[in-house]
């Protein structure tokens, strides 16, 4: 039944997707790249004739497919700063516009982060920000290429297309290069080739309102024409279709004025059938413009909603409470970096969904359609944000690029009904970028964006997060409350959140958590805590992400282990369960992420929150929140990463599940140890927890869940160690796998008496010589080169390219070891 709901949520994305670009032709142009990962001379470079087996014939370009990003491996490489420059791409275009009088378009729905476009040597577009969308008009620089002798024997009735990008430093650019993430370069959304007739829709703003008791809901549509030839007049059709297809109205409309913003259609509709969270129901709006241009089609969707953030309360859609239960998301994934497949992207937002999520801040820069559809048709409510995110205010250029990149957001998403809040910006109290670090001006611009963003879309709030002297300026706040890792227990959450919530009008909590490196686990985690102040503050502060110096806190001084991770966030969840006034809180983040300012983490220049890997792999964490979160049964029981667990012979040792089902028995070594009833106010695991008397080597833990009449289960083997270890003295590598050209290589480290020491962690360096590659670089615990072990061990996967190669692995204070593949 789920791959059913899957499959259709995949055939309704991808037609609401295809309908929404420009509808009369749209070709994604995908293949045929050339890249360059440097600056050229100039555009003639790009295009100049080459000698087929000159030897001079330089810089050597790679052939590519887009999307495509500059940095899809060097920015988690352990051992460079990830590349900021220019770039090029280059390919040749058949273009065969069906409309003479048409106009022919690059459609670009994301390129970072400055842009140039070239047909031949004429530039025709440039493009300042990375997240946006934007079209250049090359209808005229074809036409005039066409006429060139270049056209017709150089490049045989081709249009040469060349593109610079550019991610290079600049302080007058947002985001800041403070920002806690990679400013990526690139074409790394898709860059769509569009025919459309001399007049077509720019864009066609379709607001659907309902009142909080769902009685009476209202559509009002505005058109924006594209219109260079400055047709004066024409006709629009357009017609509502509801959830299941039917017609519920239509209307015809003569036009003339098409150089600005018009009116079209204002609809009342008794009892609409709502957008939810659970149901969410959009209906069609399908228009056509004709003009002696010929006609000119295109499709919207819309949901009808009504959302409230109360003030000093929680949040309401459609008249009832509904807590927020949030993460984030940024375009990041192993191997690609931003350019993510819409598979992977799909994959993602079901993984979300399957989690629980009803709500998701989309950190920290507009994101492509492709996750704004899925929002949408999955039922996930969006904060979407600019990405004016730390370091300071800049200049008059710094200023107009927020001003636009704003502007953007709201007009390309406007029609989204999973947009509730468009946020303002990101710990703008973070200085850094500019000798002036000034709050009043900070406060000015920020009342400026509030403003603007009111004017563009009166109907969605507005917020920031992480700038308490911009607090009152916006209409929803979110605070710096980081209780059990930068700063505190997280015993403190409710406390911080309270007195936070005291301070503002509409409280909404976003960003929470901490880091875990993935397959590191403990048999004491909340050790630590026992050298933190409670009771105090629990914000971040400048250099709290440091691993180094400052007060005690768990960012520093934790395991990093999943146990932890898995403790803090119970109780954070235990605990929102008892705040009615809470409007909801946002998981920072979803997916493990790359970020240049934390190279000493333990997979380096990765931000280990997430609770699954950058790859999707799923950490201990994800089950915490399905056993919150969801209504489908289901029951996992902690470990299923932990093939080694340590302790005294005899000694009982705690085995957590996490489940939403209301009883759970569990079994070990096929012996019942009794039924345990769920309570959400049980801590931990909502008192489905075991102390167990594990046996000496292998053990078989099993759980047996119900929930009405379905039956859920869970199992998994390890080992129990009792032999004590001291400090590592050496390493063992071996092979532990192969499948389809690829293996899996295991290092353990093992005392001088050789008991394996499962606490360790030690660096690890991978290093490999031979026709193999190593499978590095993807900003994983088991995907990079130069990694902290976890519980004595670290694994790694090699390309063996069905040749020989030796694998070796380095470690400070131990002797390299090397095994044959």
């Amino acid at each position: 039944m789920m791959l059913k709901n899957i499959k259709y949520i995949i055939t309704i994305s991808l037609l609401f997707y295809s309908s929404l670009l420009f509808s009369q032709q749209s070709i994604h142009l995908n293949n045929n790249w050339e890249f360059l990962k440097q600056d050229l001379g100039g555009v003639w470079e790009a295009v100049r004739p080459v000698t087929m087996g000159n030897p001079e014939s330089v810089p050597l370009w790679q052939k590519v497919s887009l999307p495509h990003c500059v940095n899809a491996e060097d920015a988690v490489d352990p051992d460079v700063n990830y590349y900021q420059g220019q770039s090029w791409y280059r390919t040749q275009l058949t273009i065969d516009n069906p409309d003479q009088a048409g106009r022919t378009l690059l459609h670009f729905e994301g390129a970072g982060q400055k842009t140039e476009v070239y047909v031949y040597t004429t530039k025709v577009a440039t493009h300042v920000g990375g997240y946006d969308e934007w079209t250049a008009d090359i209808t005229d620089a074809v036409a005039a290429f066409k006429k060139t002798e270049a056209f017709k024997k150089q490049f045989k009735g081709k249009i040469p297309v060349s593109i610079r990008t550019d991610n290079s430093r600049d302080l007058e650019m947002i985001p800041s290069d403070l920002a806690d993430f990679n400013i990526y370069g690139g074409i790394y959304r898709y860059l769509n080739l569009v025919y459309v007739p001399a007049l077509s829709v720019d864009k066609m703003f379709a607001k659907a309102e309902v009142d909080a008791a769902g009685k009476l809901g209202k559509l009002t549509v505005k058109a924006r024409f594209y219109n260079p030839a400055g047709i004066n007049d024409a006709t629009v059709k357009l017609k509502l279709m509801d959830p299941a297809g039917k017609i519920v109205a239509g209307t015809e409309k003569k036009i003339n004025g098409l150089n600005t913003d018009l009116d079209l259609w204002n609809f009342e509709l008794k009892k609409p059938i709502l957008w939810t969270t659970d149901q969410p129901k959009q209906y069609r709006l399908i228009y056509e413009v004709i003009s002696s241009a010929g006609n000119y089609k295109g499709a919207e969707k819309v949901g009808f909603r009504n959302i409230n953030f109360v003030e000093k309360g929680p949040f309401m859609l459609n008249g009832k409470r509904l807590l927020l239960r949030g993460t984030h998301r940024h375009e990041d994934h192993a191997g690609v970096a931003a350019a993510m497949t819409e598979d992977m992207i799909r994959e993602e937002m079901q993984m979300m969904k399957d989690m629980g999520v009803n709500f998701i801040r989309l950190g920290h820069y507009q994101q492509s359609r492709i996750v704004l559809n899925l929002c949408d048709s999955l039922g996930i409510m969006v904060w979407e944000e600019i990405p004016w995110c730390r370091g300071g205010l800049g200049g008059e250029v710094y200023k107009q690029q927020a001003r636009r990149m704003l502007t953007n957001m709201v007009e390309q998403h406007y029609n989204h009904p999973s947009i509730i809040i468009w946020g303002m910006g990101n710990e703008n109290d973070w200085p850094g970028d500019f000798p002036e670090f000034d709050k009043e001006k900070i406060r000015t611009f920020m009342k400026e964006l509030n403003d603007l963003s009111h004017k563009l879309d009166a109907s969605r709030y507005t917020a920031i997060r992480r700038c308490d002297f911009c607090s009152d300026i916006v209409d929803v706040y979110s605070p710096s409350i980081w209780a059990g890792w930068y700063r505190g227990a997280y015993t403190d959450y409710k406390k911080s959140s309270e007195e936070e919530f005291a301070k503002v009008k509409r409280f909404l909590h976003a960003e929470w958590g901490g880091d875990s490196h993935a397959l590191r686990h403990s048999e004491n985690p909340d050790k630590a805590l026992s050298k933190i102040k409670t009771g105090g503050s629990t914000d971040e502060r400048a250099g709290d992400a440091s691993l180094y110096g400052g007060a005690a806190r768990i960012s520093k001084d934790g395991d990093w282990s999943e146990s932890y991770i898995t403790n803090l966030i119970d109780w954070h969840l235990k605990e929102q369960e008892t705040m009615p006034w809470l409007s909801g809180s946002a998981y920072w983040p979803f997916k493990d992420f790359s970020t240049p300012v934390r190279p000493d983490n333990p997979v380096p220049y990765m931000n280990q929150k997430g609770v699954v890997e950058r790859d999707f792999t799923k950490k201990e964490a994800y089950y915490v929140f399905q056993s919150y979160w969801t209504e489908k049964p289901m029951a996992h029981i902690y470990g299923h990463s932990w093939p080694v667990r340590w302790g005294d012979e005899g000694e009982e040792k705690m085995v957590k599940v996490y489940s939403n089902c209301p009883e759970a028995e569990l079994f070990l070594n096929g012996k019942s140890f009794g039924s345990k009833k769920r309570n959400s106010q049980d801590y931990p695991a909502a008192g489905l927890r075991w102390n167990l008397p594990f046996a000496k080597g292998k053990n078989t833990v099993k759980v047996i869940a119900k929930k009405g009449k379905e039956v859920i289960t869970d199992e998994f083997e390890f080992n129990y160690q009792t032999e004590k270890w001291t400090k590592p003295a050496k390493m063992e590598l071996t092979k532990i796998a192969e499948k389809d050209d690829v293996a899996t290589v295991e290092v353990k480290l093992y005392d001088s008496k050789g008991v394996q020491c499962l606490d360790a962690i030690n660096w690890i360096n991978f290093g490999l010589t031979g026709d193999g590659k190593l499978i590095d670089n993807q900003g994983t615990s088991s995907g990079s080169r130069k990694v902290q072990a976890y519980n004595g061990r670290a694994i790694i996967k090699v390309k063996l390219n069905k040749g020989k190669s030796i694998v070796s692995v380095g470690s400070e204070g131990l002797s390299t070891v090397f095994t044959s593949l």
